[in-house]
């Protein structure tokens, strides 16, 4: 036994977990860190049976995922992974926050329900994955938040002021907490358009949600650096146009090439300096202060 209580043999294994990844961009990203990680890799998802089935699906692969269930919009299963993950292996190296929904804009249903939902998933989720799952994270340790450049997109859509408070370096989880319950209140209401949040197609929430997915990265980079623990990074990243469900098996790459660049994330070496802390699409870094999209 080591001198936490665990096994040897698990104590010092390494361990990645990937959120909503039994189908999709998560899918792939499981697929590809059972090829290039050394260690345990969990693909998660809210239904059990699926999960079990997309492990058997890369299993005939000659893959060897594991599974945990988890819905990141239930904070007991958000819970009940962190005690595993704990209690198993005393840590954790690779967290990937690929959960997400997607919902088109519905004129029915300007109750704000689906919006409320999106950002529920997207971000509310993420923060919870994340605050529950951080304290783990060892040196060396590697986050990926899935975003979309449709973050970007709907952050120009935005009015100046809302620009000025997304693109504010110094805004806390707190300040990002309250400006994204506020879209969900204003759409609820039907004046999010007066108050300066995007309309039309963006209205869903999905864009927003986004807006939220990647400034939250910036926000825990930033946090972390003041952390002990050497050489965590956290990036946002967008995995490009990819067939999915979540885009009605429309797009332009498969989910195993939109996945290249969160892999890429997810394996940085070592005390890398840069990317951390970054929005990176392509493998290259997004200027989330441009003014254009055209970057």
């Amino acid at each position: 036994m080591g001198d936490n209580g665990l096994p040897t043999t698990m104590e010092n294994k390494r361990v990645a977990v990937v959120t909503g990844s039994n189908k999709g961009i998560g899918y792939a990203i499981v697929r590809g860190l059972c090829k290039q990680f050394d260690g345990d890799v969990y693909l998660t998802a809210r239904d059990k049976s699926l999960g079990l089935q997309a492990v058997q699906d890369l299993n005939k692969e000659g893959l060897s995922p594991k599974f945990h269930q988890l819905d990141v919009t239930k904070p007991d299963t958000i819970a009940k992974l962190r005690s595993f993950l704990k209690d198993t292996y005393g840590g954790l190296d690779i967290l990937v926050n690929n959960a997400g929904i997607f919902i088109e804009a519905n004129s029915a249903a300007q109750d704000g329900t689906q919006a409320e939902s999106i950002v529920r998933t997207n971000f509310t989720g993420l923060c919870d994955v994340s605050e529950a799952l951080f304290p783990l994270l060892r040196p060396h340790a590697r986050v990926v938040n899935i975003s979309s450049m449709l973050s970007f997109a709907s952050l120009l859509k935005c009015s100046d002021e809302l620009q000025h408070r997304f693109k504010d370096e110094n805004i806390s989880q707190e300040e990002l907490k309250i400006l994204m319950q506020q879209f969900v209140d204003c759409i609820k209401m039907g004046t999010h358009g007066a108050n300066g949040w995007p309309t039309g197609k963006y209205t869903s929430g999905y864009g927003v949600s986004k807006i939220g997915a990647t400034v939250i990265s910036f926000i825990q980079q930033r946090e972390l650096k003041k952390d002990s623990r050497p050489d965590i990074v956290v990036n946002a990243v967008c995995p490009g146009y990819v067939v999915t469900d979540l885009t009605g098996q429309q797009g332009f790459k498969t989910i195993d090439q939109g996945a290249e660049t969160p892999l890429y994330l997810a394996m940085l070496p070592p005390n890398t300096t840069n990317p951390n802390g970054k929005f990176i699409s392509e493998k290259q870094i997004v200027n989330w202060k441009a003014k254009s999209t055209k970057l």
